[in-house]
């Protein structure tokens, strides 16, 4: 029986190709690895509740999402980013249909409507239009960079396109349109856009997420909790202040980093994964803090520092076109700000949020969606020629 081959094709394909960045896949890996320790032993009481205990269901579940969202990332990366920013605009319009849809049609779960349940499979819209979003933004940045300060040529549109995606996020998840609209204003302000519209768009933000915030009695009071002060009308003391109620996660979380101290009470130990909501997911990050103690937790964000300096100060600075640039940036700000975010939250330095930590939280489609960014950079990091760098220093 005869052995297929490689097509010649395939193997040229193959061997033109430099390396991707050796060290952003590095630190993919070990937060994965961070990840699947830590979810096995945060799921056990999922798995009590909804399994008879099978926490090894739960587990290769996650593995699973895990292997496909970095095969994700590895066929993304051998795939030119500017192929993939041609179908922006086609994708981020299909987003924005899929957002709307959730509104009218969606999941509720969680207490929020976020998901469209396709068959037997259920997904966030958000995602997609996350990763869309800032292709697009980046392919207007890159067409306009000769009148960039031209406000109704070059800014208005974009702002268009992330306002309305960052609206219909937001009517949901507040925290992810947040995060959204900061990746996309630090592109942006990278592009040299003016520091007046940049600075007027944020301040439109800001009034959004307010009247979002009064919309929402939930979200109102956990912010509140937070603060220690009741200032919306839609919320009740006992929302605010009562520890059972909306400060009871974050109450929790604090608990859960003072059993773990500096070193923490050991793989598998955690109390607080009983007492916590969603642990193996929104609060993972004080369940790692609990085992493995401020060490481990600082260990899992200087992770997140390296990620975070590699994608600028490698990949983004050294990107063969500004859609590089750009492109890098968007991406690497918004997946190390929802690592730092997660981990501010957990331990109790902002309002509690529904944000996963890329990688590491128990997830579908938020791991494919990191999974593709991740993908995305490091193909631009494939672009970059290592001997004009050398050349350059």
């Amino acid at each position: 029986m005869e052995i297929s081959k490689t097509p010649p094709a395939v193997t040229r394909f193959l061997a033109s190709l430099r390396p991707a960045d050796k060290y952003l896949v590095w630190v993919i890996l070990g937060l994965a690895a961070f990840g699947i320790v830590a979810v096995y032993s945060a799921v056990g009481f999922l798995a009590a509740t909804k399994s008879g205990g099978d926490t090894e269901r739960f587990l290769l579940r996650h593995v699973t999402r895990v292997v496909v969202a970095l095969g994700v990332m590895g066929v993304v990366s051998l795939i030119d980013y500017r192929k993939l920013a041609r179908l922006s605009k086609l994708a981020l319009v299909f987003s924005i249909g899929l957002l709307i849809a959730v509104q009218v049609i969606g999941t509720v779960q969680g207490g929020a409507r976020r998901w469209l349940d396709v068959g037997a499979f259920g997904f966030q819209p958000s995602d997609l239009a996350k990763v869309a979003l800032v292709l697009y933004v980046a392919v207007m940045l890159a067409r306009t960079q000769e009148y960039i300060k031209d406000f109704s040529r070059s800014f208005l549109p974009i702002l268009v396109w992330i306002m309305a995606t960052v609206v219909l996020i937001g009517i949901e998840d507040l925290s992810s349109a947040v995060l959204l609209l900061v990746a996309t204003l630090t592109m942006c302000f990278v592009a040299r856009i003016s520091t007046l519209h940049i600075t007027g768009t944020a301040l439109l933000g800001l009034v959004l997420a307010g009247g979002l915030l009064l919309a929402s009695p939930h979200r109102a009071a956990r912010v509140e909790a937070y603060l220690g002060l009741k200032i919306f009308p839609n919320t009740t003391s006992e929302q605010v202040f009562d520890a059972q109620d909306e400060g009871y996660q974050a109450q929790q979380a604090r608990i859960a980093f003072a059993m773990g101290g500096l070193t923490g009470v050991g793989p598998g130990k955690s109390v607080q994964r009983d007492f916590l909501p969603a642990p193996y997911n929104d609060f993972i990050f004080a369940i790692i803090a609990e085992e493995y103690g401020i060490i481990g937790a600082l260990a899992l964000l200087a992770l997140f520092v390296v990620f975070l300096a590699r994608a600028l100060l490698r990949v983004a600075r050294h990107a063969v076109d500004p859609l590089g640039l750009f492109v890098a940036v968007g991406m690497a700000t918004m997946l190390a700000l929802y690592g730092f975010i997660h981990a501010g939250v957990a331990a109790g330095l902002l309002p509690v949020t529904g944000l996963p930590m890329p990688f590491v939280s128990y997830g579908g489609t938020s791991m494919l969606a990191a999974g593709l960014m991740v993908g995305i950079l490091l193909n631009i990091s494939r672009q970059i020629d290592d001997k004009a760098i050398r050349q350059d220093a």
